[in-house]
């Protein structure tokens, strides 16, 4: 209702004074451009600067976007995890291979070479716990050699 009111009142206000007070148009108009001082293609240019500017930012956004995905991804795969719809997704708006940064790829490097030691016979037994692994090999040397002795007396008979 109020703005019923007003929009009545207000136009035939703005008649009877004849469009004086708040508003002149005459400098109202000018250009961005004019009101940075700089020409128009100057302004054009400043304008395209912007856009190319904002656009290598986006496209090194996505990219460092993609490397973090690829890297979660990867993390899922090596804990055998579910993977995710969103990572497959970033990656691809990147232009599907993504590698990863040497800092990060060398980390999953050292990860992986930790853990086939430890999928190792040698570092299972280093597991557990109390066990002298030089003590366990040398009996096991010294058993060796028994067998030897005792395979030579038996031919020999």
């Amino acid at each position: 209702m109020a703005f019923m009111v007003k929009s009545m009142v207000g136009g035939q206000l703005k008649n009877l004074t004849g469009g004086l007070g708040g508003e002149e148009k005459g400098e109202g108009e000018k250009s961005d451009a004019a009101a940075q001082g700089m020409t128009r293609e100057e302004f054009e240019e400043y304008e395209s600067q912007l856009l190319e500017e904002k656009m290598e930012r986006d496209a090194t956004f996505a990219q460092k976007k993609a490397e973090r995905a690829t890297l979660r991804t990867h993390l899922r795969d090596k804990y055998r995890l579910p993977k995710s719809e969103m990572d497959e997704n970033q990656i691809q708006v990147a232009g599907g291979e993504v590698e990863l940064p040497r800092e990060l790829a060398k980390m999953i490097e050292l990860d992986n070479v930790e853990e086939a030691e430890k999928d190792s016979l040698m570092g299972q037994l280093s597991n557990i716990q109390n066990l002298d692994l030089d003590s366990l090999k040398g009996k096991a040397q010294a058993t060796l050699e028994d067998f030897k002795q005792t395979a030579e007396k038996c031919c020999v008979m």
